[in-house]
């Protein structure tokens, strides 16, 4: 099962050889700037299983926090991946919203809710998480 997906503009392309491991939605501060929302919606999945298909040239990078790194399109400014530093890490977070096809896979939980918007009522039963949960 190979799933696509892209950028705004289709100037980036990416593709993902396995389903994600894991989905939820995120409520950090980081997510919400980073979305222009109250969430932001990923995806976990194992580096190896994730390749570039297209517009690696356009792939702009943000240092947002120790260890990871902010990937976006540089032409269209999409929102991509948050991508760990570490080469050993066992997943990479994509953005779900970026996604052509169906993942085969819907977000399970919300994490950082102790940091979400004020003006946003979570209106799902998925469970609660005040940070990342271990």
């Amino acid at each position: 099962m190979k799933v696509q997906g892209s950028c705004l503009c289709q100037g980036v392309r990416y593709e993902l050889a396995a389903p994600p491991a894991q989905a939820g939605h995120c409520h950090c501060s980081m997510c919400r700037k980073w979305s222009g929302s109250a969430l932001q919606s990923y995806a976990g999945i194992a580096p190896a299983e994730f390749r570039w298909t297209r517009g690696e040239d356009l792939l702009a990078r943000f240092p947002s926090s120790a260890g990871f790194f902010r990937v976006f399109c540089g032409r269209c400014g999409s929102s991509l991946a948050v991508w760990p530093t570490d080469p050993a890490a066992a997943l990479t977070w994509i953005m779900l919203g970026t996604l052509d096809d169906d993942p085969g896979l819907a977000p399970a939980a919300h994490i950082f809710v102790g940091s979400k918007a004020p003006w946003f009522e979570i209106a799902d039963d998925l469970p609660q998480h005040q940070q990342f949960p271990k």
